[in-house]
C-alpha cells in the first residue's frame, strides 16, 4: 500500500470518528432543539415572575417549579422515544420518563435523555419480534398492551433505578463546575468548548451538558453561568470582524452578512467555516470564550434559561434583572479579545493570500471534499471527483462511485445541519426563493434524520460523511460557506439547464 493511500485510509478513519462524535452529538440535540419553545416559555416566566424577577408573583410564579421538574423532562423523554421508533417510542419515552422525574429531586433532563430512547428502542424490538405473528383483530390489544406494561415497567425502574443514578451523577456534574468556579477555573473549559463547536457539536455541549446542569443551578439560585459558556456571541463575532477587516479579500464580501446572521439572528454556524478555513483561528476562539467566561464569573454574570438561538435579543431575554451590563460587557470582552487575537494571527492582513492561498485553504476547510459537483456533460462518463484516489495500478486505493442525478429530475432538494433548526433553516429560506421558478422544493433537515426517499442533499462538508451514511443512494452536495458558496450557483445551473450533478 503507497503512502497516498495510507493517508487516504487514514483521512476516511478521522471522518468516520468525527463523523460518530457528531452523531452521537446529534441524537443528543435532537432530543432537545424541537423542544426549545418549552424552555424559553419557562425561561420567560422565571424571569418574570420569581422572587427575583421583573414582576414578582406567587401564584403565576408557581408555574415555574412544575415546568422544570415535569414538563421539559417529559417533553424531551418523548421526543427522544419519537426518534427512535416514531409515535409509540414517543408514548413509552413519555411514561417511562415519569418515573425518572418521581425518582429524583433535581430536574431529570439528562434521565429523560436517557431512559426515552431506551424505553423506545426496547419497543421496538419487540414489535420486530412479534411482527407477523400477531393474529388478525387482535394487532390493536396487542400495541397497546405492549407499550402500557413495557411503558409502565421502564416507569418503575426509573423511580428505584434510574432517576437516583442520574441525580448521583447530575450532583456530581455540579460539584466538579462549583469546583471549578470556586477555583477560578471554568475559564478553562473554552479550551474544549471552541474546538468541539467549530466541529458541529455546538448543540450537543449546549444543551446535552451545560443545558441539564445549568437548568439545574437556574431552579436554586435564578440564574447560571453555564448557559453563557457555549453560547456567547462573542467569540465568533471578533473573528468575523478580523475576517472582514483582514481576511482574504474574496471573503470578505460575504462577511457582512455572516456577522448579521450570527450576532442578530444567534445562527452561529455561519461563522465555522471561517476558523475552518484558517484553523489556526482556533486561538482567537478559546482565547475569546475565556475572556467572556472569566468576565462573567468577576461580575457574578448568569442567564435564567438557555438563550436559544444564541442571538443578542435572546440573550437579553433570559438575562435576570439588573443583569444586562454585566452580561453584556461578557459579550463585549469576548468580542474583543478574540478580534486582537484572530487579527495577530492574520497578521492585520499584511501577509494577504495568494489565490492559490484561498484555494488551499477552502480545501482543508472542506475537509478534502470534491471542489465541483456539478458536471454539465450529458453522461458525466469517466468523471473523478476532485481530490480522489484514481485507483490507476500504482496501488492507490480506488475512490468508490458516487451517485449522480441530472438536474431535471430533481424535485425536492434537501438541506441538511447537524440538528435541522439552524443553520438548514436560513440555507433552505435562501435556496427556496431561488429554486421556485423550476418547480423544486427544498426541505431543511436534521442530517441524522433525512429521509430514505431523499435524492439530492446539501450539508455543510463536515457533516458530508454522517449524511452520506443516513442516506448513502442520495448525491450528497457538500459546501463549504453558507454564504456566498459557488455550489449554490452550481446546482441552481445544474437544475435550470439539465446538466449532471454529482455527490
Amino acid at each position: 500500500m503507497t503512502n497516498v493511500a495510507i493517508a487516504d485510509l487514514k483521512h476516511l478513519q478521522g471522518n468516520s470518528f468525527r463523523a460518530r462524535v457528531q452523531r452521537f452529538g446529534g441524537h443528543m440535540a435532537g432530543m432537545i432543539m424541537p423542544n426549545i419553545g418549552a424552555f424559553i416559555a419557562w425561561g420567560l416566566i422565571t424571569a418574570m415572575f420569581i422572587p427575583t424577577g421583573w414582576l414578582p408573583n406567587e401564584t403565576l410564579g408557581a408555574l415555574v417549579g412544575p415546568m422544570i421538574s415535569v414538563l421539559l423532562p417529559v417533553l424531551i423523554g418523548y421526543t427522544g422515544g419519537r426518534l427512535v421508533h416514531g409515535q409509540r417510542g414517543a408514548v413509552v419515552g413519555a411514561i417511562a420518563t415519569m418515573g425518572v422525574v418521581v425518582g429524583a429531586d433535581v430536574p431529570m433532563f439528562l434521565g429523560a435523555m436517557i431512559i426515552g430512547p431506551l424505553t423506545a428502542l426496547l419497543l421496538k424490538l419487540f414489535d420486530k419480534a412479534v411482527e407477523g405473528k400477531i393474529r388478525p383483530g387482535f394487532e390493536m390489544l396487542v400495541n397497546n398492551f405492549s407499550t402500557g406494561i413495557l411503558g409502565g415497567a421502564m416507569a418503575l425502574l426509573g423511580v428505584v433505578g434510574i432517576g437516583p443514578i442520574v441525580e448521583a451523577l447530575t450532583n456530581g456534574a455540579r460539584n466538579v463546575v462549583d469546583l471549578l468556579v470556586d477555583n477560578s477555573l471554568l475559564p478553562l473549559v473554552s479550551i474544549i468548548v471552541e474546538p468541539a463547536k467549530v466541529l458541529f457539536l455546538n448543540n450537543a455541549i449546549n444543551h446535552g451538558v451545560f443545558g441539564p446542569i445549568g437548568v439545574d443551578q437556574a431552579a436554586d439560585t435564578g440564574q447560571s453561568i453555564l448557559f453563557m459558556i457555549e453560547t456567547n456571541p462573542g467569540p465568533g463575532l471578533g473573528i468575523l470582524i478580523a475576517f472582514f477587516l483582514f481576511g482574504p479579500k474574496k471573503v470578505r464580501p460575504s462577511v457582512p452578512g455572516a456577522m448579521i446572521i450570527h450576532f442578530l439572528g444567534g445562527i452561529h454556524e455561519i461563522y465555522f467555516p471561517y476558523v475552518l478555513m484558517k484553523p489556526k483561528l482556533i486561538i482567537a476562539a478559546i482565547a475569546g470564550g475565556m475572556a467572556g467566561v472569566g468576565t462573567a464569573m468577576i461580575t457574578n454574570s448568569g442567564l435564567v434559561a438557555t438563550p436559544a438561538p444564541g442571538s443578542i435579543f435572546a440573550y437579553m431575554a433570559v438575562t435576570p434583572r439588573g443583569g444586562h451590563v454585566s452580561v453584556l460587557l461578557s459579550i463585549a470582552v469576548a468580542t474583543v479579545v478574540a478580534f486582537v487575537v484572530a487579527a495577530a494571527l492574520m497578521k492585520f492582513g499584511h501577509d494577504a493570500d495568494t489565490e492559490a492561498d484561498i484555494a488551499a485553504e477552502a480545501d482543508r476547510a472542506g475537509a478534502g471534499e470534491a471542489a465541483t459537483p456539478v458536471e454539465r456533460g450529458s453522461d458525466g462518463a469517466g468523471a473523478t471527483p476532485a481530490g480522489a484516489p484514481s485507483g490507476d495500478g500504482t496501488g492507490t486505493l480506488a475512490a468508490p462511485a458516487r451517485p449522480v442525478i441530472s438536474g431535471k429530475e430533481v424535485s425536492t432538494l434537501y438541506v441538511a445541519c447537524d440538528a435541522g433548526m439552524g443553520s438548514s433553516v436560513m440555507l433552505a429560506s435562501q435556496l427556496r426563493t431561488r429554486l421556485k421558478p423550476y418547480g423544486v422544493t427544498v426541505e431543511h433537515v436534521s442530517v441524522n434524520e433525512l429521509p430514505a426517499e431523499a435524492r439530492l442533499v446539501l450539508t455543510h462538508a463536515d457533516l458530508a460523511a454522517r449524511a452520506r451514511a443516513t442516506v448513502p443512494h442520495a448525491v450528497v452536495v457538500p459546501f463549504r460557506m453558507f454564504l456566498g458558496d459557488p455550489v449554490f450557483d452550481q446546482v441552481e445551473n445544474a437544475i435550470k439547464e439539465g446538466g449532471e450533478i454529482r455527490g
